[in-house]
């Protein structure tokens, strides 16, 4: 059993991060928003009181998932931003330091400009908006600042369900439960969604393994926001009967107006060359999310 302290707990891949590593250890669970049971109260941002915490439970690991992933608010708040994204995570990494523990940083492929298709774990990141620009920041700091660290950067994520999932697939989820015959979906844009509960038990194994470093992890396969909303369709029987618009991304330009690259799509080189990588093809890890959290009457 180890003891796990988990920052920025709350949401989507939080959930899934509890789920599979609270069997057989124990874990300390925290986040700003206290939207479940299992979690306390923690501001990331707050230096002498995410010390105070992580040390008075003196884990075995530090797990810092926090971060402001809206996009547009990172644009109009980069204070906010900067301070969640890159200074919390060099808390992390001070905690991390003075506790001799090994530090779990939650990276993203929204770091990259999309210049070409596919982005391995060596790729030179060139992050576009304030929101990849201060989690490159957060990324940077606990790669050069942490010996044992590891940053694993997932792709679209999904899962969570309707109560946590504020992504892609909920969106789509959404208007279909609205009863919505037409999708208006982007055909510009192309990536690797990520399932949560995928991605932390890819993480346990890496961790099992004590090979640090900077990891891709996404699922398999690589697509478009429109091969996704045809799959959605598809696995609940909607083809026949809900019809896919497809609109360039000006066409919400308004409303997504924060800088996205054209591709996001990940390679996990790293984890197939150590012959570690247990992330599921998009399309089964997307079945299975759909299943779990989606039941159909």
């Amino acid at each position: 059993m180890k003891k796990i302290y988990i920052s920025g707990c709350g949401g989507m891949l939080g959930e899934a991060f509890y789920e599979v590593f609270g069997a057989g250890n124990l874990l300390k669970c925290t986040d700003i928003d206290v939207n479940a049971p299992w979690l306390t109260y923690l501001d990331i941002r707050d230096l002498d009181a995410y010390r105070k915490d992580v040390a008075d439970f003196s884990p075995d690991y530090l797990f810092h998932l926090g971060a402001c992933t809206d996009m547009e608010y990172c644009e109009r708040n980069p204070e906010n931003a900067w301070r969640t994204n890159a200074m919390a995570a060099e808390n992390a990494a001070y905690i991390a330091n003075e506790l001799g523990i090994p530090l779990l940083y939650i990276g993203t492929a929204g770091i990259f400009d999309g210049h070409k298709q596919l982005f391995d774990d060596w790729d030179t990141p060139n992050p576009l908006s304030c929101y990849a620009r201060s989690k490159y920041a957060g990324e940077l700091f606990v790669r050069e600042h942490v010996r044992q660290h590891l940053v694993c950067r997932g792709g679209w994520m999904m899962g969570g369900g309707p109560a946590k999932d504020k992504k892609f697939v909920q969106k789509i989820m959404r208007q279909l439960a609205q009863g919505k015959k037409e999708l208006s979906i982007v055909n510009d844009k192309f990536g690797s969604p990520t399932y949560t509960h995928d991605f932390a038990h890819n993480v346990k194994v890496l961790l099992e393994t004590e090979y640090w470093g900077v990891y891709n992890m996404a699922c398999d396969g690589l697509t478009s926001r429109v091969e996704v909303a045809r799959a959605i369709l598809e696995l609940r029987g909607l083809q026949d009967r809900v019809a896919i618009s497809e609109v360039p991304s000006s066409h919400f330009r308004e409303e997504y107006f924060a800088e996205r690259p054209p591709s996001e799509c990940l390679v996990n080189a790293k984890l197939k060359l150590r012959q570690l990588n247990t992330m599921r093809h998009w399309k089964v890890a997307l079945k299975a999310y759909l299943d779990d959290y989606y039941p159909q009457a």
